[in-house]
């Protein structure tokens, strides 16, 4: 699947607050919007799964770092990140990331995972911030960050790691012109959590899905796209690119229910900032065609 990795092992719930919980598996969603623009009530889309102290990341969206700090997760735990695809709401803050838990305090190796060219926008970033890297290097005595860090680019569907904790899979989704885009599988002792990525309809996200105790899926309200679009000069070509790449609460819902998962979060809100939208018209959107638990994802809601 990728040479780099050979040999290498309902909107009721409460905001994450930092404290201990008993569950040695936690996720924190520390982005829920969808979309590139910044909001005032959503950060782009980024989540946090934390096992026995230590974090791996999905996506990096825009103030990722200060997300992971609000929630109570030291940034020197981070081992993984995983980015489902190339848009910059979903990879924006990789690199800033990276720096700012390497400034934290950070001196021990994390691996990156996600589609081409993610080894050489790590090389890239790390060029573009040398002078800082350096000069704290120097000045501060902190350890070298680039060789910390190791790039493995996924092309295919299948296991992307394993190690004591968690085994994550894997699996290649409909989000066009975008290729490849992933959606990831984290199975670990206690829970099983997949999370989508940006995708259309789906049936390799049900497959990969099947089971899961958490299904966080990117959800589009349709009927709002409208108002959402009539925002921006390019209004005809943006609506089009969001009917045909993401995935309508309707069909979250089908998703969720033919993949048999416990609870259904909805999640990178199309739109995200949208008063006339309620938590509510998300859930009774959906209800009609899942059982399960439903629930409206916001900014640093811990599950």
């Amino acid at each position: 699947m990728l040479a780099a990795a050979a040999g290498l092992a309902a909107a009721t719930l409460a905001p994450c607050t930092g404290g201990a919980r008993s569950a040695r598996t936690r996720l924190i969603l520390l982005g829920t919007g969808g979309g590139p623009r910044p909001k005032t009530n959503r950060m782009s889309a980024a989540q946090a799964i934390v096992v026995n102290g230590v974090l791996y990341v999905i996506d990096c969206g825009d103030g990722v770092a200060r997300q992971l700090t609000i929630a109570g997760v030291p940034l020197p735990s981070l081992r993984h990140i995983f980015i489902t695809h190339h848009h910059s709401d979903h990879n924006a803050d990789y690199g800033n990331l990276l720096l700012l838990s390497w400034a934290s305090g950070l001196r021990t190796r994390v691996d990156a995972w996600g589609p081409p060219p993610l080894d050489r926008m790590t090389q890239l970033f790390f060029d573009m911030n040398a002078y800082d890297i350096d000069t704290r290097i120097d000045d501060e005595g902190r350890v070298p960050l680039a060789p910390l860090v190791h790039a493995h680019e996924l092309s295919a569907p299948g296991i992307v790691m394993r190690d004591d904790d968690v085994e994550v899979t894997c699996a290649v989704v409909k989000h066009p012109p975008v290729t490849p885009s992933f959606a990831y599988r984290f199975e670990t002792a206690d829970r099983s959590i997949v999370i989508s990525g940006d995708t259309s309809r789906s049936d390799d996200l049900v497959k990969l899905a099947s089971g899961a105790d958490i299904l966080v899926h990117e959800a589009l309200y349709v009927p709002a796209v409208d108002r959402l679009a009539a925002r921006v000069p390019n209004a005809n070509t943006l609506k089009q690119h969001i009917i045909d790449s993401h995935t309508s609460a309707e069909d979250c819902g089908r998703v969720a229910a033919a993949a048999g998962v416990k609870t259904l979060v909805l999640s990178h809100l199309v739109p995200g900032d949208d008063e006339a939208v309620t938590n509510q018209m998300w859930i009774e959107a959906v209800r009609p065609h899942f059982e399960g638990e439903i629930v409206v994802a916001t900014d640093l809601m811990e599950l």
